[in-house]
């Protein structure tokens, strides 16, 4: 694998400044580009270690905390092991800071992560690839829908509310959506239930997007996140080759 180097940056937007985590190999020639999108609990050494892992594949990975407008990471204090059922709390805190990045703020933001990507020096130039976890992956849908001309790719990982029956659910965008999606549910995921599954399945079979859509078998949400409870290795090392595959096909 190869080395890598990660920093702190800071990025521009309508609303404020942006703190992130930027990883890339250490060489520093410019790699293909990945939008990595936190999930609820935010930017901390565990997605580090995973935006690591990306960029000793060959890619520079842009891990924005999305939460910025609370403060910088971390926005609310975390245990080192996360398991919401033994403190509820945690999600007490965090729930009114994610209803208050409506899908006008994030999508505004989501242009400024891009545009900082495509002005940096360690990005090669073109489209870039997106992923997220949990409310990260509606992120990501609705970056790939939103900014078409600057998505190759885009995946998510137990995302919560990808198809609810809402005028502004993120299924809706499938229509303007060009890149190739990616998107891996948990079957024990009461966020993501099977009506919904099938919703963003039809929306994007009937929109001509090409797109794989699975199911995790007694996966639960959270999977792919080593330090909480609903952690799975088997399926998340399962995410890891999904995830990097689609990369792959994108560059």
């Amino acid at each position: 694998m190869t080395a890598v180097q990660g920093t702190t940056a800071h990025i521009a937007t309508e609303d404020g400044t942006a703190d992130a985590y930027l990883t890339r190999p250490a060489d520093g020639a410019p790699r293909p580009a990945v939008l990595f999108y936190m999930d609820a609990f935010g930017l901390r050494p565990g997605l580090r270690a995973m935006a690591d892992r990306l960029a000793e594949s060959g890619y520079t990975v842009l891990v924005p905390n999305v939460f910025y407008r609370h403060g910088p990471a971390p926005v609310t204090e975390l245990p080192e092991f996360i398991d919401p059922r033994a403190r509820p709390e945690i999600f007490r805190r965090i729930a009114p800071i994610m209803q208050e990045l409506t899908p006008e703020r994030a999508m505004r933001d989501a242009d400024a992560y891009l545009r900082w990507l495509a002005g940096h020096p360690a990005v090669a130039g073109g489209p870039v690839a997106v992923t997220g976890y949990c409310m990260g992956a509606v992120l990501s849908l609705r970056t790939a829908g939103t900014y078409p001309d600057r998505v190759a790719a885009a995946a998510g990982f137990h995302g919560a509310g990808l198809a609810p029956d809402a005028p502004d659910s993120p299924h809706l965008l499938a229509d303007r959506i060009t890149a190739e999606l990616y998107f891996a549910h948990a079957d024990q995921d009461p966020s993501m239930p099977e009506e919904q599954i099938e919703r963003l399945e039809q929306a994007l079979t009937a929109a001509g997007v090409r797109h794989r859509c699975e199911v995790y078998a007694g996966a639960r949400h959270g999977y792919t996140q080593a330090d909480t409870a609903a952690y799975d290795k088997e399926a998340d090392e399962r995410h890891w080759a999904a995830l990097l595959d689609l990369l792959s096909r994108a560059f």
